[in-house]
């Protein structure tokens, strides 16, 4: 299952700065003027979880396998993308692609580095990107709406149902609110709300990139982003890019030291890909044997079978059992055989949801 987060914002934010240190390569190129990303770069990110290595540990595994997250670097928008200035056609294009946003918002001063706006205002920043994504919405769902509600009334039920929830997005973007405010009433209307692609629609993770200064505490920039965040039911995280690609050059010994001489427990790297993990709704279990220690991601509210689809669809559809221990009595045992002994492994069937941390063996026909 590859989730994906679409790293957007205005140009000269620091989005392909970001980009460059959370991937650590060189793939987007980072320069000081706008549109200096064409093409979207893609990379992929291994998932930092301390609990993967411990499991290893006591299964003495040969490898370990982390699970990993996307993220896309997305050319930078300006106002008027919902128009096609600048590269807004395929800005809009790209994002559609992406499970969340990463909206990256300046929240330093910089005299050597210009702002396309001409002033610092993380704010007025996000709501030019928000305005340019409602816009595009708005304009989507004015020319569709109208033949839904007219197949509907003669009588198309896929058409009376995109009719209902879709007008309801709708009217939110008409009032300036986003799609992601609208509220499907059942599992069909979420459905036909998830196939229509809404750019607004999307989970949104902002990233206050700030100065080395600020990176610990944030600053009062970066303070009003996280009060937005709260206000829309979204997640926040403060970063200095600067210091993340700074960090993705050096040898993994000394990246501890450096963080504790800024005051930081961990990267930046990893706020944002918990942030991100929450943001959609993710969790993680576990495959331990001597060969491996592998993590998997899935949903919130995965059932076991789904959960070894993602191994193998055959899996999936050959589904039979899982053997389950959950992460906790797994280490406090010391590993499946006396967790079995313990009576800590249980068979679960096809109605079983997967927990996060779960330790799973699954087995089919």
């Amino acid at each position: 299952m590859g989730f994906r987060c679409g790293i957007v914002g205005l140009p000269n934010v620091g989005k392909s700065t970001l980009f460059n240190a959370l991937t650590e390569t060189a793939a987007a190129q980072a320069a000081n003027y706008p549109f200096c990303t064409i093409e979207p770069n893609v990379g992929n990110v291994a998932v930092p979880d301390p609990r993967l290595n411990k499991l290893a540990e006591i299964a003495s595994s040969q490898k370990i396998i982390e699970t990993q997250l996307g993220f896309v670097d997305i050319a930078g928008l300006v106002r008027g993308a919902s128009k096609g200035e600048g590269l807004g056609n395929q800005f809009l294009g790209n994002i559609r692609e992406v499970d969340a946003v990463v909206h990256v918002l300046r929240c330093f001063e910089n005299g050597d580095v210009t702002h396309v706006e001409g002033k610092v205002d993380p704010i007025a920043d996000a709501e030019t990107v928000e305005t340019e994504l409602m816009l595009a919405d708005l304009e989507s769902l004015e020319k569709r709406v109208p033949n839904y509600i007219k197949k509907g009334q003669q009588g198309d039920k896929e058409s009376k149902i995109a009719a209902s929830v879709l007008g309801q997005a709708l009217e939110l973007l008409r009032e300036g609110k986003p799609a992601r405010l609208t509220m499907p009433k059942d599992d069909e209307e979420k459905r036909v709300f998830s196939q229509a692609q809404l750019l607004t629609a999307k989970p949104v993770l902002y990233v206050c990139n700030v100065n080395e200064e600020d990176a610990a505490h944030g600053n009062e920039l970066s303070a009003r982003v996280f009060e937005k965040a709260r206000a829309e039911g979204a997640e926040a995280v403060v970063v200095s890019a600067a210091i993340e690609a700074e960090i993705a050059t050096m040898p993994p010994e000394d990246r501890g030291e450096f963080l504790a001489e800024l005051g930081l427990e961990e990267t930046g790297l990893a706020r944002v890909i918990t942030a991100g993990y929450k943001l959609l709704h993710l969790l993680t279990f576990f495959t331990v044997g001597p060969k491996e220690a592998r993590a998997w991601t899935v949903h919130t509210g995965a059932t076991a079978p789904e959960a070894a689809g993602e191994i193998h669809s055959d899996f999936e559809k050959g589904f039979i059992r899982a053997e389950t221990i959950a992460y906790d009595d797994y280490v406090t045992l010391g590993g499946e055989a006396r967790a079995r002994e313990g009576g800590k492994l249980r068979a679960e069937g096809k109605s079983y949801v997967v927990h996060d941390g779960d330790v799973m063996h699954f087995l089919h026909s």
